[in-house]
């Protein structure tokens, strides 16, 4: 399946919303490609909005993270929108969920943007609770920060 990209504007903010998968191939290289143009473009503010991502491999989460650090060295900002529990765990385990902005919903995303405007983050510790509690995330992360 392939990574197909459509954008919006809302409120000045450029939302891309994905659809397939986030892997080595052609699908990261369309976006990175995408993201690279994006940091060209000095004080571009991006949210990826990721609810139709069905799945990211180690070569996805490279491609996101240059993309973050490049539109950041350029003045802008790249936030996450609709990570879904995979992707939210990938995040946890590999310790991107610090370096990423991430959000439920478009609204708080996008208000994100703004100072003066009220922002629901995503909260890392309720997912990681309830994900423990439900068993179902890896043994590695439930015993971290315990003991």
């Amino acid at each position: 399946m392939s990574l197909e990209m459509d954008a919006r504007e809302v409120e000045g903010i450029l939302i891309l919303d994905l659809q397939g998968r986030i892997v080595a191939g052609a699908e990261a290289s369309e976006l990175r490609d995408r993201l690279t143009a994006l940091a060209s473009q000095r004080n571009a503010n991006v949210i990826l909005n990721l609810q139709e991502i069905h799945y990211i491999d180690s070569t996805g989460l490279g491609i996101l993270v240059v993309g973050h650090s490049s539109i950041k060295a350029t003045g802008g900002a790249l936030k996450l929108l609709h990570v879904s529990k995979r992707g939210a765990q990938l995040l946890i385990l590999t310790k991107l969920a610090t370096v990423f902005s991430i959000y439920d919903d478009e609204q708080s995303a996008i208000n994100s943007f703004f100072p003066d405007r009220e922002v629901k983050h995503f909260d890392i510790l309720e997912f990681v609770t309830s994900q423990e509690e439900g068993g179902q995330l890896g043994a590695s992360a439930a015993g971290k920060g315990q003991g």
